[in-house]
């Protein structure tokens, strides 16, 4: 049998060029090699939007058109929303009641997150738990590998600590302690250089018309010394030139050389970039839209990936509650 995977999104916006090339690429890939669960975490989304509630389904019909759209396929991989499989939240209590608390405060990612979403009140339960939500996605499938970047790896880590635990509590083995699947993310900043993120809104969504893609490229940093049109630029400090590097590899030594000789002026670059962008994703967005026409689709897809998540979800939950005597 193939090794399984289990990764997901949080619905909380749009999906953008970061989610493709971070993400979207590999698990295409992915799906031709392991048995593949892909989840729309809403439960995860909801432990930052629990104000606004309801767009959070609406962004999962809306992030499921792109995973669709890149090549994920229904009949590869499984595609489904976790708060349609119960047994995520009822094994996600049973972990957050053997977890410690010092495990949790010390996730390196939660006082940068807690920084990041400032303006939204997460200092929170639900929150301080994500991590164990996400042990708990990953282990009800008995996954053997998550595709991670580097930076994810302590999550992971504290995903087999709480196994362990888990293990040692019961005495009964029950999930295998699953493996980093290292990916190798290209590094893709935001417009204004910082982090890309929906609460900064310094993104280009893949579903972005044509002349908001033009206006977003226009507003991005280039050469900050660069005062004149016939300065010579420093690609290496440029933000549009670091997406050439990602997206457009093959222009991105004449771009360099154009750059430092002043041949090119910014403005000029951006706008190449920003149609060089809008034709890379038109056939994405072409088929975007032809699925956007079909809800019923949509919909059969998300219930199919459900019932077929639920088989192996309700099966290890059956093992938990034997062991735990329950």
């Amino acid at each position: 049998m193939r090794k399984r995977i289990l990764s997901g999104m949080r619905p909380t916006g749009s999906l953008h060029l970061g989610h493709l090339v971070g993400a979207l690429k590999n698990w295409v890939d992915l799906q031709h090699e392991y048995q593949c669960f892909f989840m729309i975490a809403d439960w995860h989304a909801l432990m930052s939007e629990y104000k606004d509630s309801k767009k959070i389904s609406e962004y999962s019909f809306d992030n499921l058109l792109d995973w669709l759209a890149a090549g994920l396929n229904p009949d590869q991989s499984i595609l489904f929303k976790q708060s349609d499989v119960v047994e995520h939240a009822e094994l996600n209590l049973i972990l957050s009641i053997i977890t410690p608390l010092g495990w949790l405060s010390r996730c390196p990612t939660y006082k940068e997150q807690i920084n990041e979403l400032h303006e939204k009140e997460i200092s929170t339960h639900g929150f301080l738990g994500y991590p164990v939500l996400q042990a708990a996605d990953i282990i009800l499938y008995k996954a053997d590998c998550v595709p991670v970047g580097e930076d994810q790896l302590p999550h992971l880590e504290l995903c087999r600590e709480i196994i362990r635990r888990f293990h040692y509590l019961f005495k009964k083995e029950i999930f295998p302690e699953p493996e980093a699947l290292l990916t190798i993310i290209p590094k893709l900043a935001g417009l204004d250089g910082r982090k890309m993120s929906k609460s900064y809104d310094n993104f280009i969504a893949l579903s972005d018309t044509p002349d908001v893609i033009r206006e977003k490229i226009k507003s991005m940093f280039t050469d900050p010394q660069r005062i004149k049109r016939t300065d010579p630029g420093r690609p290496e400090v440029c933000n549009v030139y670091k997406y050439y590097q990602v997206f457009a590899p093959k222009m991105k030594d004449d771009v360099y050389k154009e750059c430092k000789g002043a041949d090119i002026g910014c403005v000029q670059d951006k706008e190449r970039f920003a149609e060089f962008l809008i034709e890379l994703l038109k056939p994405h967005q072409q088929r975007r839209r032809d699925l956007e026409k079909n809800k019923d689709y949509l919909e059969e897809v998300l219930r199919k990936g459900a019932e077929k998540a639920r088989e192996v979800a309700f099966e290890t939950f059956s093992e938990v509650k034997k062991a735990i005597g329950i």
